[in-house]
């Protein structure tokens, strides 16, 4: 009997072993994936009025703190300083112990809303987005949305501003400070209202639909060249980086299958581009599979490789894994465009990437949000959380977390400060669980892992 018992007790721990392997996450590597909990929060933190706000990107600043743009419609609770209920640019500079310092808002009466911040070489900021106000601090438009650019001081104070665009919905997505001290700004192009206008020289090639559209300015804002690239379907650019050749990567997704566009996958892909110093246009690449895939930020590599973020929805081709639904994919690239390798991160249901940023010990965060709760994910609170991983630079999920309520969360940004904390920026509407409080609609939505 006692024997008996012996081997029924080592059967069930082999039993246990057996199904704890099969539970346990590992990396290609074999390293265990750290679990969720094993990540500390420092805080979290919403902002806004009664009405809606967002935020789109954050910028690590030299004095150890940083800068959060993104949008506000609310005249009220934590905005200040407004004097209407449409949207304006919203930037807000917090220092390195995450105190806010001054916050400010731009625009006009019509619909102004920022999408990226940089801090300048001067100690400044350079903001951009999409602008339908002719009035207010916005000086001219030229139909629907153009690309608004404001180069502010270290205060906040506008020393310039500019829009760019034609008849149509002209978007404003990225802007980079150049090497020659300028600006490069990504964004779209609604090729069709411009009439083929919007390249610097006149193009035989006057294609239909939403394409890339780069506008390089100098450091005063006046434009120097504009060119823009894709098919006739729509071609969207979302982050553009400057290479070491001084030409530009841009990245975004595509769903166009002629002019520019040599080889879909699918029915949108990542579409890489590369361009020169005047933007030429050297070589272009898709990446994906036979469903959508939309790529939406990219990050250079200590080993001069260059890493690329977005979402899935394939398993074909290009996607050896998926997960769900829709996968977080990140790719890796060299600087001629071939693909180094390819990773899916995610559940069963719906999981995308928005940002990308390198890390100091040469490792990357990821931010972007999440439906799943298995496979590399622990946990959803509701129905979708603000998500964040960190990689290594093979790949290798070094841990990952999901913060939110039972409503909707976003993290659209995130960056790693000089004290080796992390900020995450995005929006919710949720009012409980991880999130504190809701202060309207949609929220400013902002926290610290420690």
């Amino acid at each position: 009997m006692y024997d008996y018992f012996k081997k029924y007790i080592f059967a069930l721990s082999i039993m246990f072993t057996v199904l704890l392997g099969f539970n346990c996450s590992k990396n290609d590597d074999g390293s265990k994936i750290p679990t969720d909990s094993s990540v500390a929060i420092d805080f979290i933190k919403t902002l806004g009025g009664t009405k809606n706000e967002s935020a789109k990107a954050i910028a690590k600043t030299s004095d150890g703190g940083y800068a959060i743009l993104g949008h506000a419609q609310s005249m009220d609770g934590d905005v200040s300083n407004k004097t209407n209920e449409f949207f304006d640019y919203w930037l807000l500079k917090f220092d390195k112990n995450s105190m806010l310092q001054w916050q400010k808002t731009y625009g006009g009466t019509d619909d102004d809303r920022g999408s990226d911040i940089i801090q300048t070489s001067d100690g400044g900021y350079a903001i951009i987005g999409s602008s339908k106000s002719n009035d207010g601090d916005v000086t001219e438009n030229a139909g629907a949305n153009d690309f608004w650019v404001s180069k502010l001081n270290d205060s906040g104070a506008i020393l310039w501003q500019k829009s760019f665009g034609f008849l149509g919905a002209d978007n404003g997505v990225s802007l980079i400070e150049t090497n020659d001290n300028g600006y490069l700004l990504a964004g779209v192009l609604d090729v069709s209202a411009s009439n083929g206008e919007g390249n610097s020289k006149s193009s035989s090639v006057k294609h239909a639909g939403g394409d890339y559209w780069v506008v390089k300015i100098n450091a005063l804002g006046e434009k120097q060249w504009s060119k823009f690239y894709g098919g006739t379907f729509t071609d969207t650019p979302y982050d553009v980086i400057q290479t070491e050749d001084n030409g530009y990567i841009i990245i975004g997704s595509s769903d166009s299958d002629d002019v520019d566009v040599k080889g879909s996958k699918g029915a949108y892909d990542f579409w890489v581009v590369k361009i020169s110093e005047t933007g030429n246009l050297l070589w272009e690449k898709s990446f994906g599979g036979s469903q959508i895939d939309e790529a939406h930020a990219i990050s250079k590599s200590s080993d001069g490789n260059y890493i690329i973020v977005g979402d899935t929805r394939s398993k074909d081709l290009d996607v050896s894994n998926n997960k769900g639904a829709a996968d977080l994919w990140t790719i890796k690239i060299a600087p001629s465009g071939e693909l180094i390798w390819e990773k899916t991160y995610g559940g069963s249901s719906f999981d995308v990437g928005r940002s990308i940023s390198k890390t100091q010990d040469g490792s990357f965060i990821i931010s972007g949000s999440s439906r799943s709760a298995d496979g590399d994910l622990s946990k959803n609170n509701g129905q979708n959380d603000a998500w964040v991983l960190k990689i290594d630079t093979n790949g290798n999920l070094k841990w990952q977390k999901t913060i939110g309520g039972s409503g909707i969360d976003f993290a659209y940004d995130a960056v790693e400060l000089d004290d080796k904390t992390i900020v995450v920026v995005g929006e919710s509407n949720s009012s409980n669980l991880d999130v504190p409080e809701n202060k309207g609609f949609t929220d400013l939505l902002v926290f610290k892992i420690k």
